[in-house]
């Protein structure tokens, strides 16, 4: 009998789909290592094999773009695949972290399709954090290397010589001129790496993005999303919006947020158009124009934006056509009755839908196009292709209809974990059910109500702002002897960051001056744009000497109280 060598064609994944390793290859892993080759844990497909399928079957369809450059699947893929491959050689391996500080741009979707072929995990950087906060994150994450486009170069160069985990050859710059000194170009390190499919095995279960939100103690947390996760929200998505192979998704949003990572390769999966909107700051009658420029059909922004733009006068905003647009999200904060009709009375082809979810469990509930009015005010109900749920009070038991507690979900894209905090995840889970701290109450038709949004959080233009975090650093000016921090009603920006004070006996200090003590210490939409001044006895606290901050909420005035 002819034996044929199994090894002639084992490097071809057509042929043989099994992957053929070394002991050591597997080591730590929890997939089954069956008579010489492994099997994933997960039979889905990961957002580098969707992207690898759709070059071969779409390879001159339009895939992604931006403003200035655009892509079809094929030159997609196989950038991706460079980059994937130049990662590998920096020593950025399966599993390693590396960091990304840009603005919006269609380089993203690049590194993020890079990472989930090789396996590496991408720490989005908030660019509007301050240095110290980058710096944080990228230590704790333990990045093994750093993409910085040219505008954070200046900002970078503050503290490079204080992240250690960095190689000194591992900071890549992305600009239109040539690399600085200390940095490796971009463009050079894709032109010069293999276009061919990176050979690492990928599982579902693998970490992709490691996403690092507001802390409720002042330091930001981790949270690992895995493809599986996100494979999750974009399957929801689909399935719940009806994502068509001619659609383009607009991602607005800031591409370091959850919000353009959670709409963004669920349309890669439809063979639909991706652009990135590029933006430094947000120009409502460039993203109008936008819109009737690449046929948009549908986008994610927060009612600050949508309040912007409509703001615009009628005869500017008649000349633009927005018909091209089918489905508009409201997300992040709630929006107002007269902003909602307004959406509606504008773009007139588009439906409604209001979201709620977070980083952590991805996209709870909706509030659908027909419910918008006969259930303002609500979150809408569970989306499609998620569990029940729960409304639990303090000792973990379901309560009534109408009775309000804390809200768990169960849904296909939840986090896996949060980075180097095992207490931390444990705290948050009932089982399988996550909660994000939220408090609500589910009426007799099974819609959801909040009542208090992750205790005391603020939401300020779509940015997620813990009180304590800015009260840690007011509290260490020495004239500080209480401070509250709360987000009062802005007709622009939904919330505004409010302080509230109260001062030693003896010592000064002006609202000026305690502002400019929170500069550059802290992303400048955390800073107050006001501070209030109280006695010792106005300010309300529980006698065990706790600041409550839903008695300010009210003195304050609440954004259920602007019509």
């Amino acid at each position: 009998m002819n034996v044929t060598k199994i090894t002639n064609i084992s490097n071809n994944p057509v042929l043989f789909p099994f992957h053929f390793c070394q002991e050591e290859d597997i080591q730590g892993r929890s997939g089954d290592y069956k008579g010489g080759h492994f099997m994933t844990i997960s039979k889905w497909m990961t957002a580098g094999t969707v992207l690898k399928m759709m070059a071969m079957q779409y390879p001159d369809k339009p895939a992604a773009g931006d403003k200035f450059r655009k892509m079809t699947f094929k030159e997609w893929n196989e950038r991706s695949c460079r980059l994937a491959n130049a990662l590998a050689k920096m020593g950025v391996k399966k599993g390693d972290r590396f960091a990304i500080l840009a603005y919006n741009c269609v380089e993203w979707m690049e590194i993020y399709a890079a990472a989930a072929k090789g396996g590496q995990i991408t720490v989005p950087i908030m660019f509007r954090l301050a240095p110290p906060e980058m710096e944080y994150v990228m230590n704790h994450s333990e990045c093994k290397a750093l993409f910085v486009a040219k505008d954070f170069v200046q900002t970078v160069n503050s503290f490079r010589n204080k992240l250690p985990t960095i190689p000194p050859e591992n900071f890549v710059y992305w600009g239109d001129d040539k690399a600085p000194e200390g940095y490796q170009h971009y463009e050079s390190i894709i032109a010069k790496a293999s276009p061919a499919e990176p050979d690492v095995i990928v599982d579902a279960d693998d970490a992709w993005n490691l996403m690092y939100t507001s802390g409720t103690t002042g330091k930001p947390k981790g949270v690992i999303r895995t493809h599986e996760g996100n494979l999750g929200q974009y399957l929801l998505s689909d399935l719940n919006t009806g994502v068509r192979p001619d659609d383009c998704v607009m991602l607005v949003m800031p591409m370091c947020h959850i919000n353009s990572i959670f709409y963004s390769f669920a349309y890669t999966y439809a063979s639909a158009r991706v652009f990135v909107y590029n933006m430094v700051s947000f120009d409502p009658l460039d993203l109008l124009k936008t819109i009737e420029k690449e046929k948009i059909t549908f986008t994610s922004l927060v009612p600050t934006h949508y309040i912007m733009m409509l703001s615009l006068p009628d005869e500017v905003k008649k000349k633009i056509d927005v018909s091209s647009i089918r489905q508009l999200l409201i997300s992040s904060a709630p929006a107002r009755k007269d902003t909602k009709l307004a959406i509606m009375e504008y773009f007139k082809n588009s439906e409604l839908w209001e979201a709620y979810g977070s980083t952590e469990a991805g996209l709870v509930t909706l509030l659908r196009p027909e419910e918008q009015f006969k259930k303002l005010g609500s979150i809408g109900r569970e989306i499609w292709g998620t569990d029940r749920i729960k409304i639990l009070d303090e000792n973990g038991k379901e309560v009534p209809d109408g009775q309000v507690g804390e809200l768990y979900s169960r849904t296909a894209s939840i986090f896996k974990e949060y980075w180097k905090d095992p207490e931390k995840t444990k705290s948050v889970f009932q089982g399988e059910w996550f909660s994000a701290g939220d408090m609500a109450y589910r009426d007799p038709d099974g819609y959801y109500v909040l009542m208090d949004r992750k205790a005391n959080m603020i939401i300020s233009g779509g940015e997620n702002i813990f009180p304590s975090e800015v009260e840690n650093l007011l509290g260490s000016h020495p004239a500080v002897k209480y401070v509250a921090v709360i987000g009062v009603p802005h007709e622009k920006w939904g919330e505004a960051v409010k302080a509230v004070v109260t001062l030693h006996q003896g010592k000064a200090a002006t609202e000026k001056e305690l502002i400019e003590h929170c500069k550059g210490k802290i992303a400048g939409y955390k800073i107050p744009k006001s501070v209030d001044f109280i006695k010792d006895e106005e300010m309300p606290m529980t006698p065990q000497g706790k600041i409550l901050h839903r008695i300010l909420r009210e003195k304050y005035g609440k954004w259920s109280d602007i019509k």
